[in-house]
């Protein structure tokens, strides 16, 4: 493996942090967009499918805890399978699509910050997705403290406006355990396809854990902080989508929820409260994990100009922010196109289904570690092999059962 030929990245970045970071790439990526989205597929299982996606990404957590404490390098997915697969072509193929994957999702994001925008500002929808983006890039370009601090902000906003949605739901929640008929699915084909259905939108809710591993370099003691961050930030959203799910089916009908642009706004509506408060904070919350993919991104590009994989150009860090500026001018270009061109929830389907490809891909490349005898650094989390074996089948059959729908 080639040392690094550049500046190296600042290394600011403490637990805390770090679980800000996770935090804030999954909640504002998801649960402010696709509750309804998920509820329209699922109905009133909605929050089944949110804890099968949970499941889905847990499995794998495992394996991103165990490499990041082996290979402590951004480009993190494709590092992992170039190490594992001993195949430089299928690293930078991975590392690709991890890249495609956070622009289509910040693009995905970009477009549901402007549709709780409109109940602010009557702009036209191409217009705040040109001022959106280039805020973020702006902030991207600025420095890893600053930017990871600006959404360590707007993280603490966002599960704010989430308790205030629970709290203000609260006699729905109450209803919950006279309503189990209807939360709880039959055992029947056609409910598990509908769960399913909205599992592959959850799913996407879900991810962030994994970008974690792609700030690494500016990661203080890297080998304790990451998996500890990796779990935190997973186990969190769970707790907090679980409740807003819940909240959301018992309180509206999911039908309504689906046909909003701005669900939990509704939801807010719904019970009692002013929808501009949720939808005011909601703006920052999808905007912030719309900063903090692109920032995962502009890491993957860099680190793979700096293995050489592709054009050392992306591998350039300004010597003032310590941020790969170029990687990030690239990214920004590629959120704006695909935002102003793609409907939100096709953008969300396939960002999962190319993260369930890199999933199972990244699963596989632990298991030809471990059979290989690999001995892991000092510190290192070790599992055993069936965990990343069990992380490759389940990622590999959520992706089947995408493709077959």
């Amino acid at each position: 493996m080639s040392e690094p030929r550049h500046p190296p990245l600042a290394r600011r970045l403490t637990l805390p942090l770090l679980t800000f970071y996770g935090l804030g790439t999954t909640i504002g990526a998801g649960i402010f967009v696709l509750t309804g989205k998920v509820a329209g597929r699922a109905g009133m299982w909605a929050p089944v499918s949110f804890l099968m996606a949970a499941l889905l990404a847990g499995v794998t957590a495992f394996a991103f805890a165990e490499l990041v404490t082996r290979y402590p390098r951004s480009a993190g997915e494709a590092v992992y399978v170039g190490e594992g697969f001993r195949s430089p072509a299928l690293a930078r193929l991975v590392g690709l699509m991890v890249v495609a994957a956070a622009v289509v999702s910040s693009a995905t994001i970009t477009n549901g910050a402007v549709g709780y925008l409109q109940d602010f500002v009557a702009l036209p929808d191409a217009l705040g997705v040109v001022l959106f983006v280039a805020l973020l890039a702006a902030l991207c370009g600025w420095g890893i403290g600053e930017s990871v601090t600006a959404a360590a902000v707007f993280t603490v906003l966002e599960i704010a406006a989430l308790l205030l949605v629970i709290w203000a739901a609260r006699g729905g929640l109450g209803e919950a355990p006279a309503r189990l008929d209807e939360l709880l699915p039959p055992l029947g084909a056609d409910a598990w396809l509908a769960i399913s259905g909205g599992a592959m939108l959850a799913f996407y809710a879900f991810l962030g854990f994994e970008d974690l591993v792609n700030v690494v370099e500016e990661a203080r003691d890297a080998a304790r902080s990451m998996p500890a961050a990796i779990f935190l930030t997973l186990g969190l959203t769970t707790l907090l989508y679980g409740l807003v799910s819940l909240a959301a089916v018992l309180s509206v009908p999911p039908a309504d929820l689906a046909a909003g642009d701005a669900p939990l706004a509704m939801l807010y509506e719904r019970t009692g409260g002013d929808p501009r408060i949720v939808g005011g904070v909601a703006v920052f919350a999808v905007l912030n994990g719309a900063l903090i993919q692109m920032i995962m991104a502009s890491r993957v590009l860099y680190g793979m100009g700096d293995q050489r994989w592709l054009p050392d150009l992306l591998a350039y860090v300004h010597p003032r922010t310590r941020t790969p500026l170029v990687a990030t001018g690239v990214v920004a270009a590629l959120v704006l196109a695909l935002a102003l061109l793609v409907p939100l929830e096709r953008l969300a389907e396939v960002t999962s289904g190319i993260v369930l490809l890199v999933f199972t891909m990244v699963n596989l490349a632990l298991v030809l570690v471990k059979r290989r005898g690999d001995p892991p650094p000092p510190g290192a989390r070790v599992y055993p092999v069936w965990v990343p074996a069990l992380g490759a089948a389940v990622s590999f059959g959520f992706l089947l059962l995408q493709v077959m729908r």
